[in-house]
């Protein structure tokens, strides 16, 4: 895996631009990124900044940005089930010590609501792990698009599995 320096511009730009997963379900080629599963409720996809591999993040098809208040209930429920099967279609796939399940945004920008599902690799040192393993200071990872590519089919495959089950 290589890390590359955090590019806060770039970035700042991705995200106040315009809703960026609004434009990725809708095609817009500036946004691109590999979906692994998307039905009328949900889509799952991996992070263009991922901080480990097998980063993804889960949303909701409809624009909705706070996590509890724009979700009646059974709506919650329904995309939470999505993030568990990720999750467990995730760990399956990846060597993982720890997920961690956030939900992340502002009203400044990643306004979406959305969940990152991130596996914690076995061994990483205690002071590297929690909130410093999403640290901008230790850049974001870059890995291949054909293994991002791979990644995400795999993902697809088992979540429907789960799902259908």
């Amino acid at each position: 895996m290589t890390r590359v320096a955090w590019d806060e511009e770039s970035y700042l730009d991705l995200v106040r631009r315009a809703c960026f997963i609004c434009e990725m379900l809708a095609g817009n080629p500036d946004y691109p990124h590999h979906v692994a599963h998307r039905d009328e409720r949900a889509v799952v996809f991996l992070s263009k900044f991922p901080f480990m591999w097998g980063h993804l993040l889960v949303a909701p098809v409809e624009h909705r940005e706070h996590v509890i208040g724009d979700f009646p209930l059974e709506d919650y429920l329904a995309l939470q089930r999505v993030v568990h099967a990720a999750g467990t279609a995730l760990t399956s796939l990846v060597p993982t010590e720890r997920l961690y399940v956030l939900s992340l945004g502002s009203q400044q920008g990643n306004r979406h609501a959305h969940w990152h599902l991130a596996p914690l690799p076995p061994g990483v040192p205690y002071d590297r792990q929690q909130f410093a393993a999403f640290s901008a200071e230790l850049g974001s990872c870059d890995f291949p698009e054909r293994d991002l590519a791979e990644l995400a089919a795999e993902l697809g495959g088992r979540l429907r599995r789960i799902l259908v089950d």
